[in-house]
């Protein structure tokens, strides 16, 4: 039997396990026939939070943003970008603070963006501030 990886589908919330060395054929989820990566952040919210990050076996990258934040604003064509990159290696996922400040306040979350890289469940790693996409991925295959 091949190694295989669990995804979070991003648009119904399906774990799906998908041989690892297919992750890069554009999987589709088995319940909703949907591409697994879109090359797009997922938003995240409270009721589906806990699911992605614990039930991935694949990194998640979070962006802890607002909408009222320019910095935040600004990142977030290089985030876009990231996940471009990134993907399908790595999930990478948006909280909005001011729609989830729940979220916000459990990882305590005191400057806006921030990006937090989850693994296993758990977070490894942490990131104030805005960044570029090289940037961000640089500093997520660092912390890999």
């Amino acid at each position: 039997m091949s190694d295989s990886t669990h995804i979070v589908c991003p648009h119904c919330g399906a774990v799906n396990r998908i041989p690892s060395s297919r992750l890069a054929e554009h999987p589709r989820c088995g319940k909703c026939r949907q591409p697994l990566f879109a090359a797009h952040p997922v938003a995240l919210t409270a009721e589906n939070f806990q699911r992605h990050i614990e039930r991935s076996d694949i990194p998640v990258l979070v962006d802890f943003w607002a909408p009222w934040c320019g910095p935040c604003k600004m990142m977030a064509p290089a985030f876009e970008e990231a996940a471009r990159q990134l993907e399908p290696r790595v999930r990478l996922a948006k909280v909005d603070t001011e729609a989830e400040p729940a979220l916000g306040a459990r990882f305590n979350i005191r400057s806006i963006p921030t990006l937090a890289l989850f693994r296993g469940g758990r977070e490894v790693a942490r990131q104030p501030g805005a960044m570029g996409a090289a940037d961000i991925v640089r500093w997520v295959q660092s912390r890999l």
